[in-house]
């Protein structure tokens, strides 16, 4: 087989890894209904062209129909290069439209140099994001995050904050104004950056935030990457657990009913059948 025959055979397998993932993800937890007009937010980095892609191909042959708009925040970085999303998307007839907002500025002249600027930056554009999509009439947002960011994302909140939180795969926006989804949420990072290489996407490095080593992020992803190496399959056994939670194996109170718990009570025989459901245990945020 030819080096092009095998180019073409492995850009297949991954297409239809990625779309079958992407299906999957998105009937298991309802992110796409009839007359959904969704906000895709594509910042220039492969899981955002990817995602966008994948989503513009499951389109053409759902059952129902959903409206897509591809969103960039230009947030003024030095030496963004402003042409090359445009041009990109109007090569492959996608509607479009770009966020003009100097976050850039304000989050280098608050955050003092060396200092993560993460936290203020990404608040910052998710505010600019859900502001566009409130004043016109989109009902969800398409996040490009993918099964490795859910994970480091539960590490860094289980090492560094004393909480066991991921990301969902969709969530209800803390002003409950907008229905976030992460399409991507069953597809691993190798496969992506491997699509995205092949696809040649016209890739826009972060000047800001991906300038930055050391952080916490960082390390999280050198660990499970060593860990994918020493340990096969791991990852996966990991993700899966996310997806398996047993709430009277834990401690917390307000998720399980320990108070109550006697001898009677038939936990392992039903599972966690009684666990006290709270409206804030709900609401996504």
């Amino acid at each position: 087989m030819s080096t092009v025959d095998k180019t073409k055979t492995r850009y297949n397998k991954l297409q239809k890894r990625l779309r079958r993932e992407m299906g999957q993800a998105i009937a298991d937890y309802n992110m796409v209904e009839e007359g959904d007009r969704i906000m895709v937010c594509l910042s220039g980095g492969k899981d955002s062209y990817t995602m966008l892609d994948i989503l513009l191909n499951l389109q053409k042959s759902a059952p129902i129909n959903f409206e897509l708009l591809a969103v960039n925040l230009d947030q003024k970085q030095p030496g963004f290069p402003e042409h090359i999303l445009p041009e990109y998307l109007q090569s492959i007839k996608v509607p479009y439209h770009v966020i003009e907002q100097d976050t850039y500025s304000v989050v280098t002249s608050v955050i003092p140099e060396g200092k993560t600027t993460c936290g203020l930056c990404s608040r910052m554009r998710r505010g600019a994001l859900y502001a566009y999509a409130e004043d016109n009439g989109f009902n969800k947002i398409a996040l490009g995050h993918h099964r490795d960011d859910i994970i480091e994302t539960f590490f860094l909140n289980m090492f560094y904050g004393g909480q066991l939180k991921a990301m969902p795969a969709k969530l209800k926006s803390d002003n409950g104004k907008h229905i976030v989804i992460r399409p991507l949420s069953y597809s691993r990072e190798k496969d992506i950056a491997e699509f995205a290489e092949l696809k040649k996407y016209p890739i826009i490095p972060c000047n800001l935030c991906g300038s930055q080593d050391n952080l916490q992020r960082v390390q999280m992803k050198k660990m499970l990457n060593q860990w994918d190496r020493e340990f096969p399959g791991r990852i996966e056994t990991i993700f899966n657990g996310l997806k398996n939670i047993k709430p009277s194996q834990l401690l917390d109170r307000q998720l399980f009913d320990f108070e109550t718990l006697t001898q009677s009570t038939e936990v392992e025989k039903m599972g966690d059948s009684h666990p006290v459901v709270f409206p804030a245990l709900s609401a996504g945020k």
